[in-house]
């Protein structure tokens, strides 16, 4: 079907017809950094995506050995394992591995497997602290270091030398404060991985932020719909219509480069959507009440000086409110990085909030190897004074299957009823996917992001097969 397009504009090209991104950073009063200014879209196609890359198991199994097994992957914030000895359970499909601490400045990754009878050396899913790690099928010990300290009735085993058992180890290097692993032996580095986004993160002091809530949920979905449900903001209008008042959803930045691992959106706020006409500044502020998590502060009972716009008098009242609550001065931030979605994603996975204060980090993975199955995991990170201690990390909190989002409110603010209204899609996607008779389409630039991963993991595919 030709659809008429009189302005002669080439596929991608596209855009709302409402203020763009840089036009809104044409407002602020501050020097707004470069990074913010990178404006990049490359065109990856318009074909239709097969629904058997979401429901199949088939392709499952392509994904775990081409793309899970190759790629750096989030494993846990350094907080989480401080002390030496400290350690976590990561898993990934039929993957297990212990994440420990092992030196002040150390973390090594072990397949969590005796390499005895091969039984789990760590349950899946536990943590804590050890001075080693005994198998407790028949004992064999390996220190945190790695090595076999222990073997039960040696006199047995006179083929085995100790020295050469050390237990396998895999990749593991840091960004901001995260500890990645890559189970590629010849993998390139993680900074040559993360490319340039790393530097656009250099003020946002990820290093020194604190784990300040940490929630999860089995969904019945594929990892890639989770994935694909957070990267685009066209699903606003239809799904969060309550925060159309001060988003600007359908003017959301894509910035999109197919020979790159990471990918960006970012989504003005305090500002109203294109698809509503006559919105007030003072609607606008009253719309973010509730939306603590992001804003940092209640929009309710604020009101709109004469002759102020929203987005700057919001950026002002959480530079003056949440910055001394943290004890952080946020006077030379931008009123982008103090209210929107500067969103980040690097494949396959992982999703980086920047601005300023606190952070939401993202995170979706294979739930085993049920292609209908993931685990959703949201994470804040925050400020905090730094005169006095870093606070302690919190504990991961599953949430039960019956348990909504929404339970988690004192948690997350208004942003526990979002996620809720996003919880109401993702299994129907699932579902739908599986009666589908003819292939997935998707917008050319607002679902761009989404082509991205899937162009990524056919490249990853490629590379294997």
């Amino acid at each position: 079907m030709n659809v008429e397009n009189p302005k002669g504009l080439k596929p991608g090209e596209a855009r709302s017809e409402g203020k763009s991104v840089q036009e809104i950073l044409d407002d602020d009063r501050r020097d707004v950094p470069e990074r913010l200014r990178r404006n990049t879209y490359v065109y990856n196609g318009s074909d239709d995506l097969d629904p058997k890359r979401w429901t199949s198991r088939e392709f499952h199994d392509l994904e775990m050995d081409h793309v899970w097994s190759k790629v750096w992957q989030l494993a846990c914030r350094l907080e989480q394992i401080p002390e030496v000895g400290d350690h976590l359970v990561y898993e990934i499909g039929d993957y297990s591995f212990i994440v420990v601490r092992t030196g002040e400045d150390d973390v090594k990754a072990y397949y969590n497997s005796c390499l005895h009878r091969g039984t789990q050396l760590r349950p899946s899913g536990s943590e804590g602290n050890a001075s080693e790690f005994r198998c407790p099928y028949h004992g064999w010990t390996w220190s945190v270091e790695g090595e076999l300290v222990d073997l039960p009735c040696d006199w047995d085993f006179p083929h085995v030398d100790k020295a050469e058992f050390n237990l396998p180890e895999i990749r593991v290097d840091f960004w901001g404060g995260f500890v990645f692993i890559n189970m590629e032996e010849d993998c390139e580095s993680l900074a040559d991985y993360l490319g340039d986004m790393p530097g656009e993160f250099e003020s946002w002091n990820f290093e020194n932020k604190y784990l300040q809530h940490h929630i999860g949920k089995r969904v019945d979905m594929n990892w890639k719909v989770g994935v694909e449900a957070f990267i685009e903001s066209y699903h606003v209008i239809a799904t969060h219509p309550q925060i159309m008042p001060s988003t600007g959803d359908a003017n959301t930045q894509y910035d999109v480069d197919p020979s790159l691992n990471f990918n960006r959106m970012i989504t003005p706020m305090a500002v109203a959507s294109p698809h509503l006409d006559d919105v007030e500044e003072q609607d606008i502020v009253d719309a973010m009440t509730g939306r603590s998590v992001r804003t940092g502060v209640n929009a309710d009972g604020l009101e709109v000086p004469e002759g102020e716009t929203a987005r700057s008098f919001m950026a002002e009242v959480r530079r003056q409110t949440v910055g001394p609550d943290l004890g952080q001065d946020y006077s030379s931030y931008t009123d982008s990085e103090m209210l929107d979605a500067i969103q980040y994603w690097v494949f396959p996975n992982f999703f980086p909030w920047g601005g300023c204060g606190t952070n939401i980090v993202y995170r979706f993975r294979p739930d085993g190897n049920n292609p209908d199955s993931a685990f959703m995991e949201v994470m804040i990170l925050s400020d905090y004074d730094q005169s006095g201690p870093r606070p302690d990390p919190a504990d991961l909190r599953v949430l039960g299957e019956d348990e909504p989002w929404s339970s988690a409110e004192d948690q997350f603010g208004g942003l526990a009823h979002v996620f809720e209204q996003d919880m109401a899609n993702m299994p129907r996607v699932q579902t739908g996917m599986k009666n589908l008779r003819k292939g997935i389409t998707l917008g050319n630039y607002q679902e761009s992001r989404v082509r991205h991963l899937h162009h990524k993991i056919d490249e990853y595919i490629a590379k294997g097969s």
